[in-house]
């Protein structure tokens, strides 16, 4: 699924236009990405949570040359599925 597949979904669940249902789905995605840009988490119950894992700089190796090489830190979002998706799928 898609995120235009989605979005016909919300809208044929709702009952409300596709453009409405685009505008709520960039809405919730514009509101988990803003929490997670400001180092906070989102829990949407019995669906997951969504929250930021930090990863420090290391040293690597080009596989290639066999070179050792600087891997930047970065911030990574990281989803946990909650009971109800989990229950879900099983």
């Amino acid at each position: 699924m898609n995120k235009g597949d989605l979005i016909n979904k919300i809208a044929d669940s709702a009952g409300i236009t596709k453009g409405q249902a685009e505008d709520a789905l960039n809405a919730v995605l514009d509101g988990i990405t803003d929490a997670l840009k400001n180092d906070d988490s989102v829990t949407l119950i019995g669906f997951g949570s969504f929250s930021v894992s930090h990863r420090a700089a290391r040293s690597g190796r080009n596989p290639q040359t066999g070179e050792t090489i600087q891997i930047a830190a970065k911030n990574l979002a990281k989803f946990k599925a909650g009971k109800k998706l989990t229950d879900a799928l099983n």
